[in-house]
């Protein structure tokens, strides 16, 4: 649904986007980071075609923004990070202006309106003035209006800034829910350990450049080597212990965090780690809890070396 190949793009003397690649699938919600300067806004503004690149080619639902730009305009919404807004409104208000300006026939408007502040958790709020929300209510009733036409691509540049606990609750749920119904989410946040809650692919910039992308998984098997199995056990561990010590795939020592939970770096896939529980269990061993710990997007982006997020 996105597909970015060969970006650059130059400002004056300054090489703001060098030769970037992306790809990003339908169902798909890929997380953008990166520290500050490194390219992420640029990018996104350039992918609504807001800039011209220097050179590359750009696809949004397979329509070239380049060659076609009005056809790439109808199915990508954007929402930018301090959005104007208009303060006079009321929240069904502004959600009715834009619902008319996409052409959505009248008798057809309240009921969407009312969808959209349900869906961002805005219900309570529709007869507020938006002069009084909070900056966390503004995005939320932007992502509203992003989402009135239901475009099939969605690019957010910081939608979590500001916003309560409630609301990056209410926001997780309505990402999952378009990914879930095939639309592509291209966001860009600093907020990366609930990012991580979310997000099933990471593109990780620094200076302009890619310096990793793809399934948030496999990135993390290349980046941060073998996965890590967390096991808590019941009773004595000393059979425990000694199974684990003699299995081949452990790489390194045991880790006790304590409360019976023990830490190892493992080799293999689900299917070994499955194995391994299998085979404690038929040895007798009370395992509690079995889980393989995921190093959240934050570790991630620190592992590849950036030093400042955004």
């Amino acid at each position: 649904m996105i597909r970015v190949r060969d970006l650059r793009v130059d400002y004056d003397n300054v090489c703001a986007v060098r030769d970037l690649s992306l790809e990003v699938g339908e169902g798909e919600v890929c997380g953008l980071i990166g520290p500050n300067g490194a390219g992420k806004t640029t990018t996104m503004r350039t992918m609504l075609g807001l800039i011209e690149p220097t050179y590359g080619t750009i696809e949004m639902a397979g329509v070239d923004i380049r060659e076609r730009p009005d056809d790439a305009k109808s199915v990508v919404g954007f929402m930018p990070d301090f959005a104007p807004m208009y303060d006079d409104l009321k929240c069904w208000e502004f959600l009715d202006l834009f619902a008319a300006s996409y052409g959505i026939p009248r008798d057809e408007r309240p009921a969407e309106v009312e969808r959209h502040l349900e869906l961002v958790g805005l219900t309570e709020k529709r007869e507020a003035m938006i002069t009084g929300l909070s900056r966390g209510m503004r995005q939320r009733l932007m992502l509203a209006k992003t989402l009135i036409p239901g475009p099939r691509v969605l690019l957010l540049d910081e939608p979590a800034s500001g916003v309560d606990p409630q609301g990056r609750i209410d926001l997780k749920n309505v990402l999952k829910a378009l990914a879930a119904e095939g639309r592509t989410v291209l966001i860009s946040s600093h907020i990366l350990a609930e990012m991580s809650e979310f997000c099933t692919s990471v593109a990780i910039m620094e200076r302009g450049r890619m310096v990793v992308n793809g399934k948030i998984d496999e990135v993390q098997a290349r980046v941060m080597g073998d996965a890590v199995l967390a096991i808590e056990v019941l009773g004595d561990p000393g059979h425990f212990l000694a199974l684990v010590e003699a299995d081949p795939r452990r790489v390194g020592p045991i880790g006790r965090p304590g409360n019976g939970t023990f830490e190892f770096r493992y080799q293999g896939g689900p299917e070994e780690a499955a194995d391994l529980l299998a085979d404690l269990v038929k040895a007798g061993v009370r395992v509690a809890s079995f889980a393989t710990r995921k190093d959240n997007l934050e570790g991630l982006f620190l592992k590849v070396g950036a030093k400042a997020l955004s």
